[in-house]
């Protein structure tokens, strides 16, 4: 370390001025880019029938899609280090927020209502008679007197 710290900010994103940085920085993009690819497309077809989990997990798609590419971009077209950290606290910061703050309160308000919907059906059909289909069309006749 020749310089002071803030004088790093402003130096080009490469190899040579940030030797340990650089390679992790840009290889990690990619790698987190391609797990969560692999998780968005997994667990959107295993949660499709929940919109607020498929709402989060496309929220997380996009955020971590613009995060983690762009990062890949600032390293191959040398941007200033300034750039790749404020890329990095941002987006790490919209994913932490997405997943901690934005939906968790949407999560539970689906949760509760997956829970009542299902003791409303037990309690329909907890009468054996209420799974017994009756005949319809005909009615009993009545007689005459």
């Amino acid at each position: 370390m020749t310089l002071a710290p803030w004088e790093y900010l402003f130096l080009p994103f490469n190899s040579r001025n940030f030797p340990d940085l650089f390679h992790p920085t840009w290889i990690a993009s990619a790698v987190l880019l391609v797990v969560l690819g692999v998780l968005y497309a997994v667990r959107t077809k295993a949660l499709r029938r929940h919109q607020p989990y498929l709402d989060l997990w496309e929220w997380l798609w996009w955020t971590g899609l613009i995060t983690f590419a762009q990062l890949i971009v600032e390293a191959l077209f040398v941007f200033d280090f300034f750039l790749v950290l404020a890329t990095e606290f941002i987006g790490i910061g919209v994913l932490v927020w997405i997943r901690f703050w934005r939906f968790p309160p949407i999560l539970a308000a689906h949760e509760q209502r997956l829970a009542r919907e299902r003791y409303y059906s037990k309690q329909k059909f907890a009468d054996p008679e209420a799974t017994i289909r009756r005949r319809g069309g005909r009615r009993p006749q009545r007689r005459r007197r």
